[in-house]
């Protein structure tokens, strides 16, 4: 009976060892894209793997309105190499210009919120480029509560390790 449980786990292992692999890059800087007014909509990007397959993702939004986000994210690697499908989630702060028109002047309004995503992760593999295609959801709790549905961007990123 050990000897069968004992070859389930080395089968199993030699399975699993099979289906996973690296992720092809490290860290990652680049531009964001945004369809929608999001929070945290154009920003630059900052993705930095500390296990094979979970990353943390940074993103810093200037203009307005002026937010950080971050998001721990989950890659699933898919058939082509390179490619992997990717959630996570995670949440930003936002500041926001508003006019007051009691006070006659413009105010700084601090939103607070979580966010979402789910997208596609492809590494070339002779060049250090990197293209992301994903769904991020924003939920704002503090200032108002909204919900941005539609914020599909697209992401280039400059790629360094491994």
């Amino acid at each position: 009976m050990k000897k069968i449980i004992l070859a389930l786990f080395v089968i199993a292992g030699l399975f699993i060892g099979s289906v996973t692999h690296a992720q092809d890059y490290k860290t990652a800087l680049g531009v964001r894209l945004s369809s929608s007014p999001a929070m945290v909509g154009n920003s630059i990007s900052l993705k930095h793997f500390f296990r094979e397959n979970m990353a943390v993702e940074g993103y810093f939004a200037f203009g307005d309105p002026l937010a950080l986000g971050a998001m721990l994210e989950i890659h699933k690697p898919l058939a082509p190499a390179g490619l992997t499908w990717y959630y996570g989630a995670g949440a930003y702060l936002g500041f926001l210009k508003t006019y007051n028109a009691v006070k006659q002047k413009d105010e700084t309004d601090v939103n607070l919120g979580g966010q979402g995503v789910i997208g596609l992760d492809y590494k070339f593999t002779n060049i250090p480029l990197n293209l992301s295609l994903d769904w991020k959801p924003e939920l704002n709790i503090v200032s108002d509560i909204n919900f941005e549905p539609a914020a599909v961007g697209i992401t280039a990123r400059f790629t360094f390790g491994k």
